[in-house]
């Protein structure tokens, strides 16, 4: 499909290099500034934290961060907030991270340190330890830099909670499974919107809070980081579908298959649940149910390609079919479309 074909062609155009040049030079530099807050903050422990890699300040590796740093810039927000913006969200990145590392019992690198590989739960634990503490050390600078009161800090500082916590606590509610299997458009219109739908939009809660007055409509930009965020989770979905299905986890293909009208496949799902074998998981599961697939696929598509068209302005529309191919190539799920 086009969306997978054009995912390098779109950034060879010399908008997209400009562009991609900002959104790189402001990465690497609020990036930077989480880095180098850890260091000072475990400077005097034990616990050594590495150089970051090469890839650490990368696009690919931060294309969620980008488009999140992209909507500052639409909504003309400064460059100095934007860079303090991307540290603090990387914060919260590692905060999320570091819980869902937990809940899944794997480790996703946030912190790069001399802990002891297996040492995944305290790994994930340091990460959020270190992470809640940048955040008040870099709006403490934020301060200090004359960018906001001092009020602010604490304000914002609740409030990067208040953002997390409505997915933190849907997350909860599944970690003992999630009963009945919902019909899809009740997954789409009552889980999924907490899950990851309103969690793209946490990056803008401290922007929202302390640029109110001098912010332009931001309406259509947070909407479209919304449809991003549900059209992710379909194509975490799709790749999860065995998983999901063995732990009893809300999942939009499990319900399109459950409530739909291709008996083969139901029947298939049902027979495969009944193993309860949690300990299994088979990423090209959704192979086996053609159906569940190609609507799958078209929904993801659908919520990606409005949350695009809302996010970039006109002169960066070239993005669009760029950004729908990295994210599905980044999830992994571009192998079923």
């Amino acid at each position: 499909m086009s969306y997978i074909r054009n995912t390098t062609a779109a950034i060879d155009n010399s908008k997209a290099s400009d562009l991609f040049y900002l959104l790189q030079d402001e990465l690497k530099q609020g990036l930077m500034l989480y880095w180098n807050s850890a260091n000072e903050i475990l400077g005097k422990t034990s616990i050594k934290l590495n150089e970051p890699p090469k890839d650490f300040f990368s696009l690919e590796n931060n294309f969620f961060s980008a488009l999140f740093l992209y909507s500052y810039f639409r909504a003309g927000i400064s460059k100095s907030k934007r860079v303090l913006f991307v540290a603090v969200n990387q914060c919260l990145r590692g905060m999320v991270t570091g819980c869902d590392n937990i809940l899944d019992n794997e480790y996703k690198k946030t912190l790069d340190t001399d802990l002891p590989i297996k040492a995944i739960k305290f790994r994930s634990v340091l990460d959020i330890m270190v992470s809640d503490r940048i955040l008040v050390a870099i709006l403490h600078r934020g301060y200090r830099d004359g960018e906001f009161s001092f009020d602010y800090i604490l304000k914002a500082n609740a409030e990067s909670l208040h953002a997390l916590l409505q997915s933190g606590v849907q997350e909860a509610s599944e970690e003992e499974g999630a009963g009945d299997i919902l019909k899809p458009e009740d997954v789409l219109s009552k889980i999924h919107p907490l899950k990851t739908g309103i969690l793209f939009q946490a990056p803008w809660a401290l922007p929202e809070l302390i640029e109110h007055q001098k912010l332009k409509s931001i309406s259509k930009i947070k909407e479209g980081l919304f449809q991003i965020g549900m059209g992710c989770q379909v194509l975490d979905d799709m790749v999860d579908l065995s998983m999901d299905t063995q732990m009893n986890r809300h999942n939009y293909v499990a319900s399109l298959i459950f409530h739909g009208e291709n008996l083969v496949e139901r029947k298939a799902l049902e027979a495969y649940s009944a193993k309860n074998d949690k300990d299994h998981d088979d990423p090209d599961f959704l192979f086996n149910f053609s159906d569940a697939r190609k609507a799958s696929t078209k929904k993801a598509l659908f919520l990606l390609q409005k949350g695009t068209k809302l996010l970039f302005d006109k002169e960066h529309k070239f993005m669009i079919d760029y950004s729908i191919g990295f994210v599905a190539k980044r999830i992994g799920a571009h192998r079923f479309f």
